[in-house]
């Protein structure tokens, strides 16, 4: 039988050699890691995704909204003219916008490219321009839209969802001071609080920093 002092230097060195080995294993996953191009190594962008029907708080009709978003950040991707390189807030997608009317019977829907998106956490404001409209539906094409999300979290069974969503062409905003007329489009990323509760489904915001401007 082993003398104790000699039992516990052998289990310090037994240790310490674990430890070196754990250390090595660790410094060649890393360097492994790297080499293979792993995704922690590449740069978040943000993202806003997901679909959902929303009430209007302030109309009680059967009308069914709803909005899809599939936006991404794709920050200097978009030359405009006086600055070549793009913006920080380019992004590209896609919104899909569907109304139906129960008065009238009738769904209508509206499909639009992203050209801008800026987020916070849980939150996001993003524009579209509209590419397709369908018959009946509002004089959209070629105009740019504004929308923003909130993200409530991850919705617990039961409970109604937290998720918020907002329009740029709703009849309480967008409009021009002293006009008294209801303006359609909006610069880019621009868009009012999300102020009409999600109904059914919801959405998902990834936030990432604006990149800095490029330097040289």
């Amino acid at each position: 039988m082993f003398p104790v002092s000699s039992l516990l230097r052998t289990r310090k060195a037994a240790s310490l050699a674990m430890v070196v080995a754990m250390a090595a294993s660790a410094t060649a996953l890393t360097g492994a890691t790297a080499a293979s191009g792993s995704p922690r190594e590449r740069p978040i962008r943000a993202s806003v995704s997901g679909s959902a029907a929303f009430r209007l708080p302030y109309v009680e009709d059967a009308d069914i909204r709803s909005l899809t978003f599939d936006a991404h950040a794709a920050p200097f991707s978009r030359p405009i003219p006086g600055v070549p390189g793009g913006l920080p807030t380019d992004a590209y997608g896609t919104v899909k916008v569907s109304h139906y009317s129960a008065e009238r019977d009738i769904t209508y829907t509206a499909e639009g490219t992203v050209d801008c998106l800026a987020t916070a956490p849980g939150n996001a404001t993003l524009t579209a321009v509209i590419t397709e409209v369908s018959t009946g539906g509002p004089n959209w094409v070629g105009i740019r839209l504004g929308f923003s999300v909130q993200d409530g979290g991850v919705d617990k069974p039961g409970r109604v969802s937290r998720d918020r969503v907002g329009f740029s062409w709703d009849d309480g905003v967008n409009w021009t001071t002293g006009a008294g007329e209801h303006m359609d489009s909006v610069n880019s990323c621009m868009a009012p609080a999300a102020f009409a509760p999600v109904t059914k489904g919801g959405y998902q915001v990834r936030h990432a920093d604006m990149p800095r401007w490029p330097t040289g």
